[in-house]
């Protein structure tokens, strides 16, 4: 691999990983070529993060056209591996290109100022790679605003749930504000979902301090809950399963022993209009696992695992009653 002595070292582990980046995009490496690669991640957590930060900004967001490139190639044998050299040159230029459109490189260097606001609708979930290469995945009806500049990350979640795979950046502290507390970190995966009564916290993987009005604050650590109630009080930390409290990302609803009054508030974020549960069954459990897209079906299925019955009412609500 080639490195430009005057470059410094953030530099020219840029450039590496964008030119091994178009070298795996461009087919399997041979073992050894995969052996030399092995190494140079290994060689610095430099090297790693770069690479990833690629791969991560590839896959989000579909950078280039690789077909396009890859339609350079022709069918003369005499020509086919100057013109594979090429693309990979090409391909290694446009990651790096792209990288520096989307603010990666400016970012890294302190002079980004960046605002966005993002929203879904029902049913929709959407990722996002903001510029500094944290990923949000966004869950249905959640609205926020990002603000990033020179000396800090601030995401403001109006309504609704997103995980958070945020970047390293010791020296900008990532601050998720609720409205009723906060939830700071400088690289880390967690979740935050803010619903009307309150804000809940899960941490996939790293730390976060979560902060509430005055001294009520928790620090989590991977497998730890806490949520923030109204009127910015935070819980002591709790043992979660992420895993289960964040299934929504690949579509699914998990409850495991759940009340039906849990089970209602939670599928009634996937509806039109709220499900409801008389008081006489709310506290009946279920264990299952149903699709967020299709929760008609949790609801044709649980006159068969429950001893209730589901009513429309006139406004198009829905209702689980004893049955």
């Amino acid at each position: 691999m080639n490195q430009d002595a005057s470059s410094g070292p953030q530099e020219a582990a840029r450039a590496q990983a964008a030119e091994w980046f178009a070298r795996v995009q461009d087919g399997p490496l041979s073992p050894e070529r995969q052996a030399v690669f092995e190494a140079w991640l290994a060689q610095d957590p430099l090297h790693r993060d770069e690479y990833r930060m690629l791969a991560e900004l590839w896959r989000a967001s579909d950078l280039l056209p690789r077909a396009r490139l890859e339609a350079l190639c022709v069918e003369d044998p005499v020509a086919v591996l100057p013109r594979r050299r090429f693309i990979r040159q090409a391909l290694a230029a446009g990651v790096m290109a792209a990288a520096v459109g989307l603010g990666w490189f400016t970012w890294q260097d302190g002079k980004l100022d960046h605002y966005q606001q993002l929203q879904t609708g029902l049913g929709e979930r959407r990722q996002v790679v903001l510029p500094d290469g944290s990923r949000l995945e966004i869950n249905g009806r959640t609205r926020l605003e990002v603000r990033f500049s020179a000396g800090q990350r601030d995401i403001r979640l109006a309504q609704g749930e997103v995980m958070f795979s945020v970047a390293h950046d010791s020296g900008r502290p990532f601050v998720v504000d609720a409205g009723n507390g906060t939830v700071t970190v400088t690289g880390t995966r967690f979740d935050v979902r803010r619903d009307p009564g309150q804000t809940r916290v899960v941490v996939e993987q790293g730390s976060v301090r979560v902060q509430g009005h005055g001294e009520s604050r928790a620090l989590l650590s991977a497998g730890l809950g806490s949520h923030i109630d109204e009127d910015g009080n935070v819980a002591a930390a709790y043992k979660v399963d992420p895993a289960t409290l964040t299934a929504w990302r690949s579509g699914k609803l998990v409850f495991n022993d759940a009340s039906l009054a849990q089970v209602a508030e939670e599928v009634s974020r996937y509806r039109q209009q709220p499900l409801k549960v008389a008081p006489k069954v709310a506290k009946l459990r279920l264990s299952s696992t149903f699709r967020v897209d299709d929760t008609d079906a949790l609801l044709r299925a649980l006159p068969s695992i429950l001893p209730v019955s589901v009513v429309a009412h006139a406004d198009g609500s829905q209702e689980i009653i004893a049955k």
